[in-house]
């Protein structure tokens, strides 16, 4: 069983930076691959990033790359976010998968644990 809480979520000016923490529990983690995904308003969910927790090999969706950076640390994930833009707005979820995942996955139902989300507002 995995748990996971994410904070760091906030409002920014277009143009600043944010970074989302998520806090993980359990065992396995290095075996696992963990996602950062977002929600708008009236919108579906979508895919952010991933992160390999074995070697930290990432992988990002167009409309962040370049912009944010994913990266782990004991047990934590974090989401920097830079260059933030109005439509970036969104409630931003961390997620696992179930261990032994060796693939760097990008769609939710793949992902077995989810955390309640962090708001972050980008003002204009």
């Amino acid at each position: 069983q995995v748990q996971l809480v994410e904070s760091g979520g906030g409002l920014v000016q277009a143009g600043g930076s944010l970074r989302l923490s998520c806090a993980v529990s359990g065992n396995t983690l290095s075996s696992r691959v963990m996602g950062w995904f977002r929600q708008a308003p009236g919108k579906e969910r979508e895919f952010v990033g991933v992160i390999k927790w074995a070697d930290g090999s990432t992988y990002y969706a167009d409309s962040v790359k370049g912009r944010f950076t994913i990266t782990r640390d004991n047990a934590k994930v974090y989401l920097e976010m830079n260059s933030l833009r109005p439509e970036d707005t969104a409630v931003y979820y961390c997620a696992a998968t179930r261990p032994w995942q060796t693939y760097l996955l990008i769609r939710s139902n793949d992902y077995a644990y989810w955390g309640r989300g962090a708001q972050v507002t980008v003002s204009s």
